[in-house]
């Protein structure tokens, strides 16, 4: 876990909590590419958890939460009391992203890239979705994953969901 993080007049509090077996990939990264979306956004502050589970996890999660049955790769949930003031201490984003690092192992193998750009991708999503934007749409969901490109562009991974397009 790591305490809080001083960036450019921001304050950042992000923690990895690692469920299941997740490969390789440093807490560092996953920190970075959410400290680059929230940067990229202009949010002042932020408490951020990031729980890597396994499929069965997120499959409960999936379905007590969205009622939808299985497996996803990624969620958000927003952990902002609605009913705050501008006087209170709660960060401006606040919330937790469940990543099944089950489903990162097989995408990033089917797509052929790492895992460590598959769960950059999942977070980077997860993180969007903390600051408002929403997939449901075509015209939604491609701006959404045109900004996910661009934003681990400019951390080094290149066009993770772009290579997935043409992967698959």
């Amino acid at each position: 876990m790591t305490g809080p993080i001083m960036d450019d007049n921001h304050e950042y509090d992000l923690s990895v909590a690692r469920l299941c077996e997740a490969g390789p990939v440093a807490d560092r990264r996953l920190h970075e590419v959410i400290q680059a979306t929230l940067r990229r956004h202009g949010a002042p502050s932020a408490r951020i958890s990031v729980a890597l589970v396994d499929d069965a996890r997120i499959a409960e999660l999936n379905q007590a939460h969205r009622r939808h049955s299985g497996p996803t790769d990624v969620l958000s949930f927003d952990l902002r009391d609605a009913f705050r003031d501008e006087h209170d201490n709660q960060p401006a984003i606040d919330g937790e992203i469940v990543v099944s690092g089950e489903t990162a192992r097989r995408e990033a193998a089917a797509r052929g890239h790492s895992l460590e750009a598959e769960l950059s991708l999942y977070v980077v999503h997860g993180t969007l979705h903390l600051l408002g934007y929403d997939d449901q749409t075509d015209e939604d969901a491609g701006r959404m994953h045109a900004l996910e490109d661009e934003i681990l562009s400019s951390v080094g991974l290149g066009t993770v969901y772009e290579g997935r397009r043409r992967c698959g």
